[in-house]
């Protein structure tokens, strides 16, 4: 169930403002790198950068709502993590690049534009909310 979640291509990304400190959220395209692990990029247009500039605790949200039944019902993974943003000039970029694009084509229309950036998701916990009665703590390591 985890694994499926982790390949959806985007989540809801907490986060909190730095000028009036209250939470926002965004829909942002997400990845699982194979090397880096979870992965977005984010234009400095958009403002989850400058606030996971400020301060890097964010949240994930990944799940899907089925066509029937209780939303509340359908599996849903949350997880705590801490933003890194990856430098224009770290070696790991071109690697970052070449296989987020792989994964969404479309990017090429502004992924090397000078105010995208890659930020790494590391995680530091999550929780698996498989519907009713059905939550599990996972270890950050298991993702």
């Amino acid at each position: 169930m985890v694994a499926g979640l982790l390949t959806l291509g985007h989540a809801a990304l907490a986060w909190e403002d730095a000028t009036t400190r209250t939470p926002g959220i965004s829909r942002i395209a997400f990845f699982r790198d194979p090397e880096a692990g979870l992965l977005t990029l984010i234009s400095a247009l958009a403002p989850h950068f400058g606030a996971l500039r400020a301060n890097p605790a964010c949240a994930l949200m990944l799940g899907e709502v089925g066509d029937k039944g209780d939303p509340l019902t359908h599996p849903r993974l949350m997880i705590q993590a801490r933003a890194a943003f990856v430098a224009p000039d770290d070696p790991a970029r071109q690697g970052l690049r070449d296989r987020w694009l792989a994964r969404n084509p479309k990017a090429a229309v502004y992924i090397d534009l000078p105010d995208f950036a890659f930020v790494r998701l590391a995680p530091v916990s999550a929780l698996l909310n498989g519907g009713f009665g059905r939550a599990h703590r996972i270890d950050p390591a298991d993702l």
